[in-house]
């Protein structure tokens, strides 16, 4: 960890935010498990800090090997502030329609998306965006307010972020989970970012939330 990061954010500091991320990205993919009635492989989640201007360099990197993508972008604003963003491969909605309406879709990944599969990506990402920054606030005493989210469809790797979030902040904390579903060929990636405004308040919160159990 550099001299800067340390500064920031200690190690102990980090390592109960990773443990925060794996019970809120837990319950997100648990709730939509419920829902869909099959079970979703869960990766260890991942916590980085990192100047802002790497960040979509750094996106880009976790999900190499995706040409053309589909992201689910919503922000939130409470003392927890910033922005999720749940990626899919293109072609993923039509899939999770099938898994979530038990019916057979002929899909082309060469097909522009439809309203139907807009929808669902948009249905998908608010149950797990919802459930696990939700919960993420939750663990840290904080009540969010949430945009409502955006569908960007067919993006490549050159549309990764809105350039926005890039000019915003000099540094950030990404939050990092992949996930995939149970004999199905979807795999799905959810980064939680937030930026240097909640630093202090993340510090203390964290700081707090440890002397629960100590």
């Amino acid at each position: 960890m550099s001299e800067t990061t340390q500064q920031i954010i200690s190690d102990e500091e980090l390592d109960i935010l990773q443990e925060i991320m794996n019970i809120a990205f837990g319950k997100a993919t648990a709730d939509l498990a419920q829902i869909i009635d099959i079970y979703i492989n869960l990766s260890v989640p991942y916590v980085k800090v990192i100047n802002t201007a790497s960040l979509e360099e750094y996106i880009k990197e976790e999900i190499r090997g995706y040409n053309d993508i589909s992201i689910v972008e919503q922000k939130f604003w409470g003392e927890f502030k910033g922005s999720a963003f749940l990626i899919f491969p293109a072609g993923a909605g039509k899939e999770l329609i099938t898994l979530l309406t038990g019916e057979e879709i002929d899909a082309f990944a060469s097909d522009p998306i439809d309203e139907l599969e807009k929808g669902t990506l948009m249905e998908v990402g608010n149950i797990l965006i919802g459930a696990c920054v939700g919960k993420i606030a939750e663990l840290l005493n904080d009540s969010l307010a949430y945009s409502p989210p955006i569908v960007h469809i067919g993006n490549t790797h050159e549309e990764t972020l809105p350039k926005a979030l890039l000019d915003a902040y000099d540094l950030t904390i990404a939050l990092k989970t992949s996930f995939s579903f149970e004999k199905k060929d979807i795999v799905g990636f959810l980064f939680v970012v937030t930026s240097q405004e909640s630093l202090l308040w993340l510090r203390k919160a964290l700081n707090d939330f440890l002397e629960q159990y100590t």
